[in-house]
């Protein structure tokens, strides 16, 4: 009687220290993974530094011909002549909401202010602290204050002179909301 009481003692501690060894405190370990096959890769954040690489980017270009899913194929080549074409035929297909110039705002401060600085006159943090060289295009410039939105589109998308393209990180979309933000917020500040 005794020996079948702490045999029912014994197992109810051992399941009672069993359940609860299985349980995890942050909810984050699923437990024993037999075959993972790539579930949990090791990644980068876009900006940081990636020891693997010669040049320590981890932001990579993708793979030479790759398209993604959603990609539809820019007809304008990086040249000069490119440049005036799509500036003369590319037109806006968004409407100007504040919505999209909010957006246009946002992605101009991730991707263009460091160079072009928060007002566009070439005057952003990479420039001044010398990590640049050569100062970027002002954005308030007569030149660009005469090109249409299809003009900085086509910038961004492609490059210009010592402007990398930017056409694989940023969404069409998000690239025209970039436009409509330059052409009627920042430019209209500096007019008025």
């Amino acid at each position: 009687m005794i020996i079948k009481k702490s045999i029912t003692a014994l197992t109810a501690a051992l399941g009672i220290l069993l359940l609860g060894s299985s349980c995890d405190r942050t909810r984050n370990d699923k437990g024993y993974e037999y075959f993972p096959d790539m579930v949990h890769s090791l990644t980068y954040e876009t900006y940081a530094i990636n020891p693997a690489m010669g040049d320590s980017s981890a932001m990579r270009l993708p793979a030479e011909n790759t398209i993604s899913r959603e990609m539809i194929p820019y007809a304008y080549p990086a040249t000069i002549e490119g440049r005036t074409l799509a500036a003369a035929e590319l037109v806006n297909p968004l409407e100007a909401t504040p919505e999209n110039l909010a957006r246009g705002k946002e992605m101009f401060t991730v991707f263009c202010q460091g160079c072009h600085g928060e007002l566009g006159n070439g005057d952003g943090h990479l420039y001044t602290s010398g990590r640049f060289s050569i100062k970027p295009a002002s954005l308030l410039s007569e030149k660009m204050l005469a090109a249409p939105e299809g003009d900085i589109y086509h910038v961004i998308s492609v490059g210009f002179n010592v402007m990398g393209a930017h056409g694989h990180m940023i969404r069409p979309a998000d690239r025209w909301k970039v436009a409509m933000y330059v052409k009627k917020e920042l430019q209209n500040k500096t007019v008025k």
